[in-house]
């Protein structure tokens, strides 16, 4: 689950990380008041949305050479004015893809004099089974360039779970950016708190990108990107109340009422697989035969009735989805409860696209009849290359 800058801040803020003052605003009606909360004279406009890239984006109303979706003010009129522009219109991101997100919430925060800008993030370094800092002196930039042009600037921290972290481990990424003086004693104790922040909440990822050594040689956490994992989500009712639908896909919503992993992307053949690797090997030939996915959906190995006939409701849902591929090995699952599923879900919305079916497992050949049996167009398919074959053909 993800939740917006202004939201991650106040979050870190509760745990001591220094951030600025702001004030979130969902109504261009409300900025001039909230500019007024803050000392200025330099305020900054933030667009919130759960997307990077927002300084570079562009808004689809407002042409080519519209401002970003972040923006300086230097004036209570500026912000105002900023605030009319972006609210209620489509920023346009690297991470958004072209259709864009529509910007519903501002963040007007106070401004910053910047010395320099650094990067961090925490995530779970998999290679140690270790929760590990990533730190640049390349602050402000994508880290994937960083990564790829300069990998040397980078350095990775892991933290031992039974310690924490460490003086040793804050002296560490304190000399990876190279602090001295009163931003080095903010580092050393701002590095603890965050790590702190990361596990207490069961964060899958915490960037501050940039986190800023300003003029008087203090740190401060400009942007802040937090994203939580959410099997662990039961036990934080506090971080579940941040969540913002409003943000995420309306399948993908609806998906997670039945406990189905689903993605929506930008293909037109949708699938509903059941394991991750199998769907993740079906999407793959899917675009090697020459097409695109629609969605990774995984039903799972426990799978019902319901749970069929919901997911495949999800797909059809999706106006892109212009053939559905059905490929499920039963283990757990049982092939006859697959096809029952498909059968009843088909009968219920109508089925308006080409749909191949692979089968493989317990009870095949009882799937197998009642699908042959249902007097629905349905395309049998005996393995996973022949499946699709077909339904590209199908597509095409």
């Amino acid at each position: 689950m993800n939740i917006h800058e202004y939201q991650a801040k106040q979050v870190l803020k509760g745990f001591g990380a220094p951030v600025a003052s702001g004030v979130a605003i969902t109504a261009a009606s409300e900025a001039e008041a909230a500019a007024k909360q803050l000392p200025g004279p330099l305020y900054v406009v933030k667009s919130q949305i759960h997307a990077g890239g927002r300084g570079k984006g562009k808004f689809k109303e407002l042409g080519a050479d519209a401002k970003g979706g972040v923006r300086l003010a230097r004036t209570i009129e500026e912000v105002v004015a900023n605030a009319q522009d972006m609210l209620g219109n489509t920023l346009v991101t690297a991470q958004t893809g072209d259709a864009g997100k529509q910007v519903n919430r501002l963040y007007i925060e106070d401004g910053a004099d910047i010395d320099k800008e650094l990067y961090l993030s925490l995530l779970v370094d998999r290679s140690v089974g270790r929760v590990a800092f990533v730190v640049s002196t390349e602050g402000g930039m994508d880290i994937e360039a960083v990564a790829h042009d300069t990998p040397e600037k980078i350095v990775t921290v892991a933290i031992d779970p039974a310690t924490g972290v460490t003086p040793a481990d804050a002296e560490q990424i304190a000399d990876a950016y190279g602090l001295t003086g009163i931003g080095r004693e903010d580092g050393l104790k701002l590095f603890p708190i965050l790590y702190k922040a990361f596990v207490e909440k069961d964060m899958a990822l915490l960037e501050v990108n940039p986190l800023i050594v300003m003029t008087d040689g203090r740190l401060r956490v400009l942007d802040a990107k937090v994203s939580f994992d959410g099997n662990a989500l039961f036990r934080h009712d506090d971080m579940k109340a941040l969540r913002d639908i409003s943000e995420e896909d309306a399948k993908e919503i609806e998906a997670s009422k039945y406990d189905l992993a689903y993605v929506a992307l930008d293909g037109d053949i949708g699938c509903m697989v059941n394991g991750a690797g199998l769907a993740m090997a079906t999407m793959d030939i899917i675009k090697l035969y020459g097409k695109e996915p629609a969605n990774f959906l995984d039903v799972g190995g426990g799978a019902n009735k319901e749970k069929v006939t919901a997911a495949f409701k999800i797909i059809t849902a999706d106006p892109n989805v212009k053939g559905i591929l059905v490929n499920i090995f039963g283990g757990i699952m049982r092939c006859d409860v697959i096809a029952e599923g498909v059968v009843a879900a088909v009968r219920d919305v109508g089925l308006q696209v080409p749909l191949v079916v692979r089968l493989e497992g317990t009870n095949v050949e009882l799937g197998k009849k009642i699908l042959n049996e249902s007097g629905l167009a349905i395309t049998a398919a005996d393995d996973l290359d022949d499946a699709a074959q077909k339904i590209v053909a199908a597509v095409k």
